[in-house]
């Protein structure tokens, strides 16, 4: 290296081998050398290698073309992933991809060909039965029909199996006024066993502001027998309230001028349970080889319930004394005197019962393992054909067309699960157990829940409960689906177009409402319904094809068939599109709405007691927390935007964000044997924004049970929630910022 004449030279061993004569490699490397540097003939281009170079060239532009062919056909038929987050107005965004895809309109379009009015009417016939309580030969007889019908269909099917305990009628049941005893044949399941005596006492609906108007009139409501009205509430929270003010028992009826449909000696029945599920394992599956100690469900009623019939009642009612009720609870005169007194015998009997959920699915061929399930329950009490016959036979036409769709080509990038429950009636056991039994797998890949119970019960109005984050989807089905009429108007103009009008609260009888407040999945129920009343023969034996046929003006195999429109529309689209339309925008303003409330309960608490909160008690942190929910659902949509959407990964990962922010409102703070409902804005229980607002309410009028501490406690943990959503949004653990 010393020397400016060192050279190295490099050659290929087979041209040095020629050139050198086979003389060996010493002479390869000449270091230090004075003598002229060893050189090729030409720079080596010989013919030889000159031909060799050309065919090298010639063969790494055919590897290359054939390498860019390849890669850019890849991407040709990579899966398309458009945004349809939140829909917005705008040219349509023809899908491309995977499956391959179908345009919506042409989904749309086979849905609507594949569904059949005509097919209904057989269908009501096949599922119709005068016998099926839950867990009867009759529900099992049923439940083989449905398994037989997915199995026609083509569909991948399985049973669930459940040994649940329920209470059925050991006797008659006995009511004894005024020296007259009176055999009763309804009954409601878990009640309270035994016998109470006490003073009636009208307390009208049973609702907590009827009690109040009782206890504003100081009148003493300790270990009376309650008579109430049914309607407006569930049986449940009306003995839930009866017990709050520690009532010994509660008798229920249909008053006549809510059901005057109803003979004045028809019985009625139902459940008593303040939750859903078995109330004997609270939070576990009733699974025959599971193994839990003997606890219950906090729902369960420590007192008596029963139900009579309007005659008795009405009865009860024209010999009541006392103090004059109320002038809007109606025309009777007396709520009754502490000497009317009555006695209550309740002989139910709890039984083990061995239920069984029938499901079949048609799988997606993208994320099979994520699926929107669709289900209706099997038993009823009586002739059940509003309740379950109706809901059944949609849920099986349902499942025909969407195989028969997938026969014609259509390929769903997810999968549909179609669900037959049982034990509906004793408050939704079925649906529940089964989501006590898999919860830790349901919740991570279930997106959505369409109930079909009840879907049919009138014909002048539509009543829908969802989850705020469906609400955007709902709107635009509403807007698409149309009555197979002349004029063919959409849902939402028949039924006058404003969409808030049509939203309902969840009731916590429907199935929907575990799936959405106990396991975190966005649910949905709707039904069509008559004006400004109630369907009257839920919970009665008169639930016939006859009775709804005449509550329709016969138009139930119609109805049935927009029910199976509206419901396909809505669960179609979320197996259809890349990434699915839950709108978070949604939670933003009703956090907001609840944030804002309780803003000002607290300074007016703080205005009117300054001695109950502590001084530095501020609502910074809340208000802080709601921005992050706010900001992070905002990032979320930036990231979509942002994306390469033609990546079937990302969509996933994205997917699985949004599917987060249900299950993330569900309260981690509180057992679910306790407070099953976790949920903090849809939900029941202490956990609930709405249930702060009630606190900080009794801490302003100095009720007797308002405890500041518990408040405190409660406001600091619904906040971290809050936060904790936001969090499960933002993504990565690396993504997210410390602003709180």
């Amino acid at each position: 290296m010393a020397d400016n004449n060192s050279q190295m030279e490099m050659m290929l061993s087979s041209d040095m081998d020629e050139e050198v004569g086979g003389n060996g490699t010493a002479d390869h490397l000449n270091h230090n050398s004075r003598s002229k540097p060893y050189v090729t003939q030409r720079n080596g281009r010989t013919p030889r290698n000159l031909c060799f170079m050309a065919v090298a060239t010639l063969l790494i532009f055919i590897i290359g073309y054939l390498i860019g062919f390849l890669v850019h056909r890849k991407k040709d038929m990579a899966p398309a992933c458009p945004h349809t987050f939140i829909p917005k107005p705008g040219p349509v965004v023809i899908e491309r991809g995977a499956a391959p895809v179908m345009e919506w309109d042409s989904v749309k379009k086979l849905y609507a060909e594949k569904l059949k009015m005509s097919n209904f009417d057989a269908t009501f016939r096949t599922f119709a039965s005068d016998s099926h309580r839950a867990g009867s030969p009759g529900d099992d007889e049923l439940g083989n029909k449905v398994i037989r019908k997915f199995k026609e269909y083509g569909m991948d099917t399985w049973t669930d199996e459940h040994f649940v305990k329920v209470q059925e009628l050991s006797g008659a049941n006995k009511v004894t006024f005024n020296g007259e005893k009176v055999d009763l044949n309804g009954f409601l399941s878990y009640s309270a066993p035994g016998t109470a005596t006490g003073a009636v006492l009208y307390a009208h609906y049973g609702r907590e502001t009827d009690f109040s108007a009782l206890r504003d009139k100081n009148i003493p409501m300790n270990g009376r027998v309650m008579l109430v009205r049914a309607g407006l509430n569930s049986f449940a929270e009306k003995v839930a309230n009866a017990a709050k003010v520690n009532a010994s028992a509660v008798l229920i009826y249909a008053d006549q001028s809510d059901y005057n449909s109803l003979g004045s000696s028809t019985e009625i029945f139902g459940h008593v349970h303040l939750g859903s599920g078995d109330p004997y394992t609270p939070g576990f599956p009733s699974f025959n080889h599971t193994q839990f100690p003997p606890i219950e469900s906090s729902g369960l009623p420590r007192i008596l319930a029963q139900t009579i019939s309007s005659e008795l009642a009405m009865k009860i009612l024209r010999q009541l004394g006392g103090p004059e009720m109320p002038r809007h609870w109606g025309t009777i005169a007396k709520l009754g005197g502490e000497t009317d007194m009555i006695t209550v015998q309740v002989n139910n009997l709890l039984t083990e019962k061995k239920i069984t959920n029938v499901f079949g699915v048609i799988k997606g061929f993208v994320d099979a393992d994520r699926y929107v399930v669709i289900g209706a329950q099997r038993d009823a009490w009586g002739p059940g054909f509003a309740k379950s016959t109706v809901g059944t036979s949609v849920l099986l036409e349902m499942a025909r067309s969407i195989s028969e769709m997938k026969n014609s080509g259509f390929k769903p990038r997810r999968s549909i699960v179609f669900a037959s429950w049982s034990a509906g009636e004793y408050g939704s056991v079925g649906a529940t157990e089964w989501l006590e039994g898999y919860l830790s797998s349901l919740s991570m890949k279930a997106f959505t829940y369409v109930d079909l119970n009840g879907v049919v019960t009138g014909q002048n109005g539509l009543k829908i409960s969802a989850s705020p984050l469906l609400h955007t989807l709902i709107l635009d089905a509403l807007k698409e689906v149309k009555r197979p009429t002349r004029d063919a108007t959409s849902l939402l103009a028949q039924y006058g177009g404003n969409f808030d009008s049509l939203l309902e609260p969840m009731n916590m009888d429907s199935a929907a409402y575990p799936f959405l407040a106990f396991s975190g999945i966005p649910a949905m129920s709707f039904r069509f319904t008559s004006e400004h009343l109630s369907y009257p023969y839920f919970g009665t034996m008169l639930d016939s094809p006859q009775k709804l046929q005449s509550t329709t003006s016969n138009q139930v195999a119609q109805f049935a068939e927009v029910a199976a429109r509206f419901a396909g529309h809505i669960a179609l689209r979320l197996v259809h599109d890349h990434l699915l339309q839950l709108d978070l925008q949604k939670y933003t303003r009703i956090i907001r709405s609840k944030v804002f409330q309780i803003n000002g309960k607290v300074a007016e608490v703080q205005r009117l007691r300054p001695q109950v909160l502590p001084k530095g008690f501020t609502m910074r942190w809340l208000i802080y927390v709601t921005g992050s929910y706010s900001r992070a659902s905002a990032k979320l949509e930036t990231d979509i935007q942002n994306s390469d959407l033609e990546d079937v990964e990302m969509c996933r990962i994205i997917n699985d964000r949004i599917m987060a922010v249900e299950r993330n409102m569900l309260s981690p703070h509180v057992s679910p044997r306790e407070n099953p409902f976790r949920h903090i804005l849809l939900g029941s229980g202490p956990q609930t924004l709405g249930a702060l607002i009630d606190y900080l309410e009794a801490i302003r009028i100095d009720r007797p049970e308002a405890d500041a501490d518990v408040f405190r406690n409660q406001f600091a943990l619904a906040t971290w929630t809050i936060q904790g959503c936001a969090n499960s949004i933002a993504g990565d653990i690396w993504a997210l910022d410390n602003e709180i």
